[in-house]
C-alpha cells in the first residue's frame, strides 16, 4: 500500500490498514480488535495513532474503529464529525456510544 502523499507507511501501519478497509458500512471495530487481528493484541494505542495517521481516508475507513467500551473516540476530523459519518452509514449513537452487540464487525480477520 502506497500513500498518494509519499508518505513513508511502516509495516505495522499497513497492516492496521489493511484490516480496516474490511470493515464494511454500518458496522464497527474496536481499536483492540484491530489489534487482536495483526497479532499485537496490547497495541491498541499504537492502532489508534496508526489511523489518526491514515493517508488513505477515506478508502481506509478509519471512522468505524472506535473504543472498546462503544465509545466514538479520537478521529483527525473530530469526534462530532466522525458520529456524523457512522451516523450516515446507519450506526446508531446513544448517550455517545454505539451498541457493540448489533454493529461490531466480526469477518475482519
Amino acid at each position: 500500500m502506497k500513500s498518494e502523499k509519499n508518505i513513508k507507511i511502516s509495516p505495522f501501519a499497513q497492516q492496521v490498514y489493511q484490516i480496516t478497509g474490511k470493515i464494511k458500512t454500518g458496522q464497527v471495530a474496536t481499536y483492540g480488535q484491530i489489534a487482536q487481528a495483526i497479532k499485537k493484541p496490547k497495541a491498541t494505542r499504537a492502532v489508534g495513532r496508526a489511523l489518526h495517521n491514515n493517508p488513505f481516508a477515506p478508502q481506509v475507513p478509519c471512522h468505524r474503529v472506535i473504543k472498546g467500551n462503544g465509545e466514538i473516540g479520537g478521529f483527525a476530523g473530530g469526534s462530532s464529525k466522525k458520529a456524523k459519518l457512522l451516523k450516515q452509514e446507519g450506526v446508531n449513537i446513544k448517550d455517545g456510544k454505539i451498541d457493540l452487540k448489533i454493529y461490531q464487525a466480526t469477518s475482519i480477520k
